[in-house]
């Protein structure tokens, strides 16, 4: 090995990865160290966190509460107990069979609620939740409420794992491998996509994310996470009934997602062992004290979350992490970079709207409005407050489709075109207000405005085979960065800038996309005088560069020594066009929005 080599050998040996290492160790010895009893409640354990992992990816970074992981997990339990017991097949053919079968079911109940928003979800997965558990206990083929007895011990190399020890050791890996898998697909694009869906899905849907595909992907995911805890479940207790898959298990494990830390893969296994370590002492010790029988673990488990989202709101693995060494991204080397867009000469067309109308209701938002847009200027979009310019910009955008009219970008009609869609053809964007993922790094922000130009979907992500991807990613986030000022700053957190930082953050990550259109909405927001002129500066920067510009904004002084020309609305009309001393000296714009004193302003 060079010394090239040894180095970076020694650059993975971070104190992180030590400390991962020495907890696997501890786990690989307890199965042999603890009592029977303790390693049967040790896998019982594992199986939960299994469950709980696929709710970090749903719920902690998708955003999408579901209180029926449990009856997904009865789905892999019962169709690996009914092939196995009635149909003599190997529980190994049965585990394929069973995950196909709950991600089937999942697929479909997918397709028919992710569409609904707020608490809309969460009553349907409910209602799902319940269905299921009903058919288990009243399908005579299940067993009914009485269940399914004498299932077959799973046999490894022809040795059947009968022994509570063995099985610990099956349950073990496949908790790491769910655990490595997911924490692969949350370092990638897709994971990145996860995370930006849930901050809304106007901000995802801007950089080519296919929002309802992805909700139903990781639905389906998450449903086979929960169905192989079922499959383990199943031949670990060697019968099955509906109880363990009820509503009140689907909640339990919820539970365990928010007080463990419902965003952290580590989070989902301490929320398994504090709830199932506490609920077997509870069980123990409330009766005693109380002098009665009943589940009064319940009422502490309740108060327990109610403490947790009142005083840790990101449960309480994030406040152990805060103590844990940190590791540092790894910049992977760059094989292949991406190709660049081929930018359009300067002075030739490149948006055009013509007479375009946006209706809502008796409201006509925008009036048939008109102007165009030539590859290599900056074009301000302005007006006062309620002149349509928000609205214009979504139909350029194609958050919102024009009621009439067309909207033509790069040679093609837009009118009805979706956001990605649109996105995809070298349009990119900020918002008014700053988007960002406060959390991640500003690399791992920048990233996310390239989620169009890769390629690799959730298998690929999962299995780490997106790696050339990342690693142009990566260096096109940091080029990207160096360009407006903030390189040196690749790996603080986004939410530790300030605002005229987070907003040139924006800028950066819209540029990854390598846009030939980059569109602004009031950039200048909330900045200070300097930042501004930073702002203005950045902007006919990179207009020197071959960017063109659309930007909409209040700040006239801003406005007025930065755009080459611009269109003012009013009342959802455009009032005037021109270079901006023709419309400082337009007596119409000057009445109706700028005030009779802006002639003074520009001058000075």
């Amino acid at each position: 090995m060079t010394t090239a080599e040894s180095t970076k050998a020694a650059s993975r040996l971070t104190p992180r990865t030590m400390l991962g290492g020495a907890l696997l160790l501890i786990l690989l010895v307890l199965p042999v160290a603890l009592p029977l009893f303790q390693v049967t409640l040790l896998t019982n354990i594992m199986i939960f966190s299994i469950v709980v992992v696929g709710l970090v990816l749903l719920t902690g970074m998708l955003g999408l509460t579901s209180f029926g992981q449990a009856a997904f997990m009865g789905v892999g339990a019962y169709t690996t107990a009914l092939l196995t017991t009635k149909y003599g097949w190997n529980p190994w053919l049965a585990l394929p069979a069973g995950m196909g079968a709950t991600g089937l079911i999942a697929w479909l109940l997918g397709l028919m609620t992710l569409r609904m928003q707020g608490h809309y979800l969460p009553l349907a997965t409910i209602a799902w939740g319940m269905s299921l558990y009903y058919i288990f206990g009243n399908t005579p083929l299940l067993g009914g409420f009485t269940g399914l007895t004498d299932i077959p011990p799973i046999s490894f190399f022809g040795t059947p794992l009968t022994s509570p020890r063995q099985y610990a050791y099956l349950t073990l890996f496949c908790l790491l491998l769910v655990m490595t898998l997911s924490a692969f697909l949350l370092q990638s694009r897709m994971g990145r996509a996860m995370r930006a869906l849930r901050g809304g899905p106007v901000v995802a849907e801007a950089f080519g994310v296919n929002n309802f595909r992805l909700k139903v992907e990781v639905f389906v995911l998450s449903a086979l996470s929960a169905a192989l805890a079922g499959w383990l479940y199943a031949h670990s207790q060697r019968f099955v009934n509906p109880t363990p898959f009820s509503l009140s298990a689907g909640i339990e494990y919820l539970f365990m997602g928010v007080v463990g830390g419902i965003q952290h893969i580590l989070g989902a296994v301490f929320g398994a062992t504090l709830i199932t370590y506490l609920r077997e002492w509870l069980q123990d010790f409330l009766p005693k004290l109380l002098h009665a029988q009943g589940n009064f673990e319940v009422i502490v488990f309740g108060v327990l979350v109610i403490l947790t989202l009142q005083w840790a709101r990101r449960g309480l693995w994030p406040l152990i992490e805060r103590v844990l060494p940190q590791d540092r991204i790894r910049i992977l080397p760059e094989s292949q970079p991406f190709a660049s867009r081929a930018k359009p000469a300067v002075g030739t067309p490149l948006l055009s709207v013509q007479h375009a109308v946006k209706q809502f209701g008796g409201l006509k938002a925008v009036n048939d409005v008109s102007f165009d847009l030539k590859a290599g200027e900056i074009l301000g979009l302005i007006g006062p407050n309620g002149a349509g310019k928000s609205t214009m910009f979504n139909l350029i955008t194609g958050v919102n489709p024009a009621t009439s009219g067309q909207i033509t970008f790069a040679g093609q009609e837009i009118s009805q075109a979706s956001t990605g869609t649109i996105h995809r053809l070298g349009m990119s964007r900020t918002f008014q207000h700053v988007h960002l993922l406060p959390d991640l790094t500003l690399l791992e922000n920048t990233m996310m405005g390239g989620f169009a130009r890769a390629k690799a979907g959730m298998v690929r992500s999962m299995l780490h085979l997106e790696r050339a991807e990342e690693a142009a990613l990566q260096h096109e986030a940091l080029r990207q960065l160096e360009r407006v000022g903030l390189g040196a700053q690749a790996f603080e957190l986004a939410g530790n800038l300030a605002l005229g930082q987070q907003r040139i953050l924006e800028v950066a990550r819209a540029l990854v996309a390598d846009p030939t259109l980059l569109l602004l909405d009031e950039p200048a927001a909330g900045l200070r005088y300097g930042e501004k002129q930073e702002l203005s500066a950045l902007l006919k920067r990179l207009r020197g560069e071959g960017v063109t510009i659309l930007i909409v904004e209040h700040d006239m002084d801003l406005v007025m020594n930065l755009v080459d020309r611009l269109v003012v609305m009013n009342y959802g009309q455009k009032l005037a066009e021109g270079t901006p001393a023709q419309i400082r000296d337009n007596k119409d714009v000057r009445e109706a929005y700028l005030g009779v004193d802006m002639t003074e302003e520009g001058a000075a």
